[in-house]
């Protein structure tokens, strides 16, 4: 069985989180939804635990950094091509996020945008080409 990834993420309007999510394409699991947490599923392997303030400090002690004023995680996602990579970022700011709030990365075989959700998360979004990956590491990667 593969490994699944549960990303965690604190929001302050879970309603409007959840609709965030759902217009980027992705499915709420009503199985491990209520009204304090909504689980999107990005993929077969792949979810995020959208998480009241209030339910999010049940998990954890520390404090809820803001997303917005300071970098607490960068999510990454594959994409299929570079038009996917537009395509998602595209997707994103109809449904209310801000694109780009990391710089653009273009390095022919590799390229990679990011978009802002509503509560400040940065999802980067990435495409490459493993067979014109070049030997050496590119020197920004």
């Amino acid at each position: 069985m593969s490994r699944l990834i549960f990303v965690n993420l604190p929001v302050r309007d879970l309603e409007r989180s959840v609709a965030f999510y759902e217009a980027l394409g992705h499915a709420k699991n009503p199985q491990f939804s209520d009204d304090t947490a909504a689980c999107i599923v990005v993929s077969e392997t792949i979810h995020v635990m959208l998480l009241t303030h209030e339910k999010f400090m049940q998990f954890s002690p520390r404090p809820i950094a803001d997303a917005k004023a300071g970098a607490q995680v960068l999510l990454c996602l594959s994409a299929t091509s570079r038009e996917a990579v537009d395509a998602e970022v595209g997707k994103a700011v109809g449904a209310g996020g801000i694109a780009d709030p990391t710089p653009t990365q273009d390095y022919g075989f590799m390229y990679g945008r990011s978009y802002e959700d509503p509560d400040g998360h940065i999802w980067e979004v990435m495409w490459m080409d493993l067979a014109a990956m070049p030997k050496a590491p590119a020197a920004n990667c």
